[in-house]
């Protein structure tokens, strides 16, 4: 008789799917990191406890593959390398420290061969990650699912918070603006970057479909970074984040538009900006789980290859 274990989601240690927690990265085809870190928000903070929440609800979503075709849980060796970026009671700056530790582990991995999903965490968190899938595969084109572009100015790394990141990293020639795509935009930014945009009121009246096949018109043949904070969706769906904007998409749709990205080559991702404590009944949580397990499989599309599509 087959055991439930696997299923009683209220029992035994909460790593991502149940994955061997370790950092050892031989034969490794993905790992899932965290980063507790929240001092870059402008709003609410609690971002911190997103990796932990994630991880929890993760219980709940390891044990099915809809709508993806195959069980990337035995196609391809996924492990749960833990939290890094902790900077807290070090005599240092903790936000370029938790910038520059994540890139050093970030480096370590991609050099292994594996690819990265990092669970936030505000979205301060993808320079070391971008940086360090830059070294590893060149320019990027970056798929950024938001409701703000986060394109202020950081001042060379003086500056930077939860809304810079798509500033710097644009500047420093770690993404290509032309080839990237932000998402449900609904707030006013400057976009000088030229960054391509689909705005939430845009993105509403199309079907997943269109809107995927824009950004993979826009991406062309790059590497793809993917970086998805929560509350590019609405609150209805995501209330447990530091700066809600209404007006956003459904859980559903946006898990459409990444399940029509099927074929890109997917080489990192992060979800960042789960606050549990604005949550309710866990959706947020959940929803950030989920949309993390469709994200590993569009990385592990390159890696199993088109006869599991």
């Amino acid at each position: 008789m087959e055991s439930l274990a696997k299923y009683m989601a209220f029992a035994g240690i909460s790593t991502f799917w149940r994955k061997e927690s370790t950092r050892e990265l031989a034969d490794v085809d993905i790992a899932v990191m965290g980063v507790p870190f929240d001092n870059g928000t402008s709003n609410r903070t609690g971002a911190r406890l997103g990796p932990r929440a994630i991880r929890d609800q993760s219980l709940h979503t390891g044990n099915f593959h809809h709508p993806w075709p195959y069980d990337v849980k035995e196609k391809l060796k996924i492990i749960d390398y833990g939290d890094v970026g902790l900077g807290l009671g070090l005599p240092c700056d903790t936000t370029k420290f938790m910038v520059k530790d994540t890139y050093e582990h970030a480096k370590k991995i991609y050099a292994s061969g594996a690819k990265l999903l990092t669970l936030g965490g505000d979205h301060t968190i993808p320079y070391g990650m971008v940086r360090a899938a830059r070294e590893k595969y060149g320019e990027l084109a970056m798929v950024h699912f938001d409701s703000h572009q986060d394109t202020i100015d950081g001042l060379d790394g003086e500056a930077i918070f939860h809304g810079s990141f798509a500033h710097d990293l644009a500047v420093e020639g770690a993404v290509s603006p032309a080839h990237s795509t932000q998402v449900f935009i609904r707030t006013d930014m400057d976009n000088k970057l030229g960054y391509n945009i689909i705005y939430a009121h845009e993105a509403l009246y199309m079907s997943p479909a269109d809107v995927a096949s824009r950004i993979r018109d826009n991406a062309g043949d790059k590497p793809v970074y993917i970086t998805f904070d929560v509350d590019a969706m609405d609150p209805v769906y995501a209330p447990g984040t530091g700066t809600p904007v209404p007006g956003g998409p459904t859980t559903f749709f946006v898990r459409e538009v990444l399940r029509h990205l099927q074929g890109l080559n997917v080489v990192g991702a992060d979800i960042v900006e789960v606050a549990p404590m604005y949550d309710h009944s866990e959706l947020t949580a959940l929803a950030a789980a989920t949309l993390a397990c469709d994200l590993i499989y569009l990385m592990a599309d390159g890696i199993v290859g088109k006869a599991h599509r």
